[in-house]
């Protein structure tokens, strides 16, 4: 089952994020690094995005809100492509945001701001 997950895992990923960007994940991970990318294609795309109860686009709108709340703008710009990719607008992923506001509080909005239109800058 477990590799079963990982390649459905890996094919989804790809789907969202891009070709490119999962070639330049698993490009330069080292052998230290490997058993994150392991995990990430096995469980979090494998086992979790590929479950068919909810449209990829739904995923991506609850990624954007949790990775907003966490701080997290690295990820975040990564799963804006892959909102974008899922069929998100910009006015979507801003009103994603701006409904975390009451939530997050005004730091981390800020941060999700700033990366979002980072994204939108290119």
């Amino acid at each position: 089952m477990a590799r079963e997950d990982y390649e459905k895992g890996v094919g989804i990923r790809r789907k969202v994020m891009g070709d490119k960007f999962v070639d330049k994940a698993m490009s330069k991970e080292k052998d230290f690094n490997m058993p994150v990318q392991d995990y990430i294609n096995e469980h979090c795309w494998g086992a979790i995005w590929s479950r068919q109860t909810l449209p990829l686009k739904t995923r991506s709108i609850i990624t954007i809100a949790v990775l907003a709340a966490l701080k997290a703008p690295i990820e975040l710009k990564g799963h804006i492509r892959g909102a974008i990719n899922n069929g998100c607008t910009k006015e979507e992923i801003q009103e994603i945001l701006l409904h975390t506001a009451p939530y997050i509080g005004a730091p981390a909005l800020q941060e999700a701001f700033r990366a979002a239109e980072s994204m939108f800058e290119s």
